[in-house]
């Protein structure tokens, strides 16, 4: 049983001593005036202090979470002092240009953020009358996204993975890249990284700080060795971040935060330690909820110039797109990205998959005054083509290449157009989105015009380029009589 005690030095009420130990977790017995997640200062028999919050109370005792593991914690010495308030950010416009852990404090050996403005990381919810819709096209430098899966300002646009498929340098990629074709505009970028190895935390720094992207973004890792439960707040110490400089600061912000299986892989292992009755393969029963609240702090609201896009990059196990984890994200989520191990086997870089990926939004932030007229029809008729193409090779596939007719044969030269010259791109190539359309044109124009029938005619006149006809094989000469 805990025991209270009063230490003058800190001037507050401590309970010494703990109920259970078990995992992250401490129960704390014998409380008084402890909220539900109310942030704990837990020390050691040292005196060293530890973070915690309370994620269950009763009248009798509470479950604490202790955010940096509770390794070398005794059930007699362990001290416990409840703060009265949830976990704070301290947020500020100097924060660009700098690394910090999953808690949000310094990484990269400077000062902490000198702000009096503590923000609660759990957010406030958004009156749905007060969003706006969100529209304008945001350029990834990359074609597959660009040209055929849009993302648009105030979006949440997820990356479905998988391992070894390389979602860290498309990822990298596009906070390299991403710009707003609206050169007066302040954009900004936050990225989150949750049980990332040092080595990959290694890899997006130097990358970021090479390019100089770094300058107009802030980093936040949870490495792979730091508590699993720290993971948990990392998401939310982002967003909070992200919410300061859009909707205080006026920038236009976009977040990525990867992986977010690592995220429900923690929320899994805590909800086991508390005794919850598990969900789908063992995750809880929320979830759908908790994804919901981060993903939702994506958006535009009346009344301020800012607004915070989402990408969210999670691993699928097995590559199985109905996990619960992308399952539950593709509900809340406009749409998905989805990276193909085919393609990838292939040499194809970004290896983003023509069919599975979708941007639902992309018709509200592409076309006249945003990209090009002809954008969202020649990506239609691209899909369409694609789509084709699939069924030629599993017909291929059947009878032989060779007994193919004439027009299947011109979709399969499409269809390798379309992989090698449209998809594929360097590592560092950065398209702009005039590059891109007019590369879709390009091998769109491998195929005969009478086949374009998501194309306006007017459109057809303006961009379509006919190829000249192959010279005819002529027959081999018999013996002479």
């Amino acid at each position: 049983m805990s025991e209270l005690a009063f230490d003058l030095q800190d001037h507050g009420l401590q309970y010494v001593g703990a109920g259970r130990i078990d995992g992250p977790l401490v129960v704390v017995e014998r409380i008084g005036d402890v909220g539900f997640d109310e942030m704990v200062e837990i020390l050691d028999s040292a005196g060293r202090p530890r973070l915690g919050r309370v994620l269950d109370v009763s009248e009798t005792q509470a479950v604490v979470q202790v955010l940096e593991g509770t390794s070398g914690l005794s059930n007699q010495s362990l001290r416990a002092r409840f703060l009265g308030e949830s976990f704070r950010l301290p947020v500020a416009r100097q924060m660009l240009g700098r690394v910090f852990d999953g808690l949000g404090r310094p990484a990269d050996g400077g000062p902490h953020p000198l702000s009096a403005d503590r923000r609660d990381v759990n957010g406030l919810p958004i009156n749905p009358h007060a969003r706006r819709y969100p529209r304008e096209f945001i350029q990834t430098g990359l074609s597959a996204i660009d040209g055929m899966n849009a993302l648009v300002r105030g979006q949440k646009l997820p990356i479905f993975s998988g391992n070894g498929l390389p979602h860290d340098r498309v990822s990298a990629q596009i906070v390299r890249q991403a710009r707003l074709l609206e050169e007066q505009v302040q954009f900004s970028i936050v990225f989150a990284a949750m049980g990332v190895k040092h080595d990959v935390a290694e890899f997006f720094i130097r990358n970021f700080r090479e390019s100089g992207a770094l300058a107009r973004a802030v980093m936040i890792f949870s490495l792979a060795d730091a508590p699993s439960v720290e993971r948990l707040l990392t998401p939310r110490v982002a967003l909070t971040l992200a919410e300061h400089l859009a909707f205080d600061c006026g920038h236009h912000v976009l977040v990525l935060l990867t992986d977010m299986t690592n995220y429900c892989e923690s929320l899994r292992e805590v909800g086991t330690a508390r005794g919850e009755i598990p969900g789908r393969k063992g995750y809880p029963g929320y979830l759908y909820s908790d994804l919901a609240s981060l993903y939702e702090r994506a958006g535009r609201i009346e009344g301020s110039p800012g607004s915070i896009t989402q990408v969210a990059i999670l691993t699928m196990p097995a590559d199985d797109i109905s996990h619960p984890v992308p399952d539950l994200t593709g509900y809340i989520t406009e749409g998905q990205i989805v990276l193909d191990r085919d393609l990838f086997q292939r040499g194809v870089y970004p290896p983003i998959a023509g069919l599975p990926s979708l941007s639902r939004l992309m018709k509200d932030g592409v076309g006249k005054g945003y990209t090009r007229d002809d954008h969202a029809a020649l990506a239609s008729q691209l899909f369409a083509g694609y789509a084709y193409v699939k069924r030629v090779r599993g017909l291929a596939d059947v009878i032989g290449q060779e007994e193919l007719g004439t027009l299947d044969k011109q979709y399969l030269k499409f269809g390798e157009a379309f992989e090698t010259r449209f998809l594929n791109q360097g590592e560092y190539e950065n398209r702009p989105i005039t590059t891109t359309l007019e590369l879709g044109w390009d091998v769109l124009s491998l195929l005969p015009a009478e086949e374009l029938h998501r194309v306006s005619d007017a459109l057809l006149r303006q961009h379509y380029r006919a190829k000249p006809a192959d010279p005819p094989v002529a027959a081999p000469s018999g013996p002479a009589a």
